[in-house]
């Protein structure tokens, strides 16, 4: 059915206007002031901005670690997205070594076809470049469009690769079109100064930070960006958490390196001191990279305004506290690392951003869905309101006030990292390809309504369908 969005305020990366937008087949056909559609349904967005939907570009549902598996699987953790305000994920499928690269492809799609509610797609671990690998990586790239890939540098004899697999995946991913995502940490030196710990008696969660120090996230920036300049490649640094970090990609963007930097809500408004609560709760609040001191928060805010980084990501990886948090009580490095951070990343950023003015209203646009929509090949199908794109949309009143709360939040898991915190602004309804996913604030969406994204290869922009109809009056 035929649906025009009426009387809101649209918001782009670029602009910001008045105006309707008309939508059929799920495609935004035309833009324009007061228009009529014959049996066109009529959604009044009056004193709301209108939005495009959401792109979080850093999910692990339904993900083994650990020794168990997170909480919020691809129905609930997208059903909590679209509460947020986001309509698209890209979750991070895990590889195994020495086996087909397809069978991990394949076991994440019998994860997510029947259950998610919004669209979704992949990022492809390396963990190994063989020849097997090799050959097939450009064949999953096409028929899968899988055109980002991630290598840890973290998380030693668990999925650290070397820095030999790191700069053959820099050169395959110049070759074949890819981004390459780096968690950007020295496992080496973290797996000596755990072990270190755990010999001296210390086991609190506390240890958690105080042996992945920032400097060790820092030289691994350092160190990926400056492979990937002698690879002529591309990069993207997930979850940065410090100004260390954020000194190195600024580094090699001055130098004109194709590097990029997402950070996490988490690290804009939560500081090391919560992994000292007592009685073991300071495990809420344990992943890595760990929070850091309170006036790095600065620094990525600064830096995102500045443009030296580029999203934000959510990295949501739920675990229980009772049962999987608590598998660590006595040993900090079995703690799952994670948190359930994909509801609250649209809000938090708008209230901390743009009502308190440390973003404008576009750029927030820009970080929370357009620039991971160019760099993951979705623009501009995804990542804007524009004619030709697909509808979808976050019909958003920046009016409302509320409370962040497990009580009240979408997902499985048994707390909220951001528990009592007060944000303006909220999503009312949400739209994945013109259908309502929620609707006044009510899940109306459908397990396996959500399709699988085949996204275009690095610096390639996405060409969505365009209807043909005519569009007297409008932008």
């Amino acid at each position: 059915m035929r649906k025009i969005i009426k009387n809101g305020t649209i918001v782009t990366a670029a602009d910001t206007y008045f105006g309707d937008i008309l939508i059929d087949d799920g495609i935004i056909v035309m833009i324009g002031v007061d228009l009529d559609a014959d049996g066109a349904e009529i959604v009044d967005a009056s004193g709301c901005y209108v939005f495009p939907g959401g792109i979080d570009p850093h999910t692990h549902l339904d993900m083994p670690f650990g020794g168990t598996v997170t909480k919020d699987d691809f129905e609930s953790g997208t059903i909590a997205a679209a509460f947020g305000g986001t309509t698209t994920v890209i979750d991070f499928c895990l590889t195994s070594k020495g086996a087909p690269l397809s069978q991990a492809v394949a076991t994440w799609h019998a994860k997510s076809e029947s259950l998610a509610v919004i669209d979704y797609g992949f990022h492809l671990m390396v963990s190994e470049v063989t020849d097997e690998v090799l050959h097939e990586l450009p064949q999953i790239m096409d028929e899968e469009g899988i055109t980002s890939l991630k290598v840890f540098m973290a998380y030693k004899n668990v999925l650290q690769a070397d820095d030999g697999t790191l700069f053959k995946t820099l050169l395959m991913a110049k070759e074949q079109g890819a981004l390459v995502m780096v968690h950007a940490e020295n496992g080496d030196v973290i797996d000596y100064l755990v072990r270190k710990a755990l010999e001296d008696g210390h086991t609190e969660p506390i240890y958690h930070a105080l042996t992945r120090p920032p400097v060790l996230e820092g030289e691994a920036t350092g160190r990926a960006a400056d492979l990937t300049e002698l690879a002529d490649s591309q990069l993207y640094v997930v979850h940065v958490t410090c100004a260390e970090a954020v000194r190195k990609i600024a580094e090699a963007r001055n130098k004109g390196l194709r590097v990029y930097g997402e950070t996490c809500p988490q690290y804009l408004m939560l500081d090391q001191s919560y992994l000292e609560k007592p009685d073991f709760e300071g495990a809420k609040y344990v992943w890595s990279p760990p929070l850091r001191e309170k006036w790095n928060q600065d620094v990525l805010w600064d830096s995102l305004c500045n443009g030296q980084l580029q999203t934000v990501g959510s990295d949501q990886c739920s675990f229980d506290f009772k049962g999987q948090k608590e598998l660590g009580i006595s040993d900090f490095s079995k703690i799952p690392n994670g948190g359930p951070m994909i509801e609250d990343r649209f809000s938090i950023l708008y209230s901390e951003g743009v009502h308190k003015g440390k973003l404008s209203i576009n750029k927030f646009v820009d970080i929370i869905s357009t620039a991971s929509a160019k760099l993951f090949g979705l623009f501009p199908r995804k990542g804007t309101i524009a004619i030709g794109s697909d509808a979808d949309i976050v019909i958003f009143d920046p009016a409302v006030e509320r409370t962040i709360s497990a009580a009240t939040h979408h997902m499985k898991v048994d707390y909220n990292a951001f528990e009592g915190m007060q944000v303006m602004g909220e999503p009312i309804s949400v739209l994945s390809r013109g259908e309502f996913v929620i609707r006044d604030r009510a899940f109306v969406g459908k397990p396996g309504y959500g399709q699988y994204l085949h996204r275009g290869r690095f610096g390639q922009s996405d060409k969505p369908p365009v209807k043909k109809l005519p569009i007297g009056g409008a932008y």
